[in-house]
């Protein structure tokens, strides 16, 4: 993960957590009816609003990230040798049709015993 994409996540978690927290003791206070009941409901709210951005900043960062950077992958030794084999097949089956020697419709054509329709 990016560092980028990272510290977005780990603000996300801690703001997500603070306000989970926060939620409990509106909820508690409201329960024994404290006078801290109205404000901690309000400022969850409000925390909950907060920690929604909070997420969407770690996508956005994300998407960002994989727009200005890109994908890095390196292909095995094994992806390589196999596209390797596919390119030197395409080279014989072009040379192939250059010489005459193909069996596509190329060199059908040429034999004069099939129409292209």
């Amino acid at each position: 993960m990016p560092d980028a994409v990272r510290t977005a996540a780990v603000r996300a978690v801690l703001i997500m957590s603070l306000t989970i927290i926060q939620a409990m003791v509106a909820f508690l206070s409201t329960l024994t009816g404290s006078w801290l009941a109205f404000p901690m409901v309000l400022s969850s709210v409000a925390s909950t609003v907060v920690a929604t951005w909070a997420v969407l900043d770690v996508w956005v960062t994300r998407q960002v990230w994989n727009q200005r950077h890109g994908v890095v992958s390196v292909p095995s030794s094994t992806a390589r040798q196999i596209r390797r084999e596919r390119r030197r097949s395409r080279r014989a089956e072009r040379a192939a049709e250059r010489d005459g020697t193909g069996g596509g419709i190329g060199g059908r054509r040429r034999t004069g015993g099939l129409s292209r329709a």
